[in-house]
């Protein structure tokens, strides 16, 4: 089974209880449908501008994660129609911060 961990945004972090992220995560949906079976490996809040999320995931990684998922609303928009991948979403350095993550971890992240 593999654990996954999820990094949010602090920006989103007062109004989003990761309901729709964990409800994908236990029916393999969206970004979770890539694994025959996972489980929750851990959450943290990355804190702007992102130079927490290295130690966060690293953290994650000692207590198990096999794979770090960012949430969409670090890198997409929520509109009426769902999300919009086109004009980002909260964080201007996700591909920076996600890249630096892997490299220093060694772990798999999903954007």
């Amino acid at each position: 089974m593999t654990k996954v961990a999820i990094i949010r945004c602090e920006k989103n972090e007062e109004r989003c209880p990761l309901t729709s992220c964990f409800k994908c995560l236990v029916e393999k949906k969206e970004g979770f449908a890539r694994y025959d079976d996972c489980m929750p490996g851990g959450v943290f809040t990355c804190r702007c501008p992102g130079d927490n999320a290295i130690n966060l995931a690293k953290i994650l990684k000692s207590k198990g994660a096999e794979v770090i998922h960012f949430c969409t609303c670090t890198f997409a928009k929520k509109t009426d129609k769902g999300w919009d991948l086109s004009n980002g979403g909260f964080c201007k350095n996700i591909d920076e911060i996600i890249e630096r993550v892997n490299k220093e971890t060694g772990l798999p992240c999903v954007k």
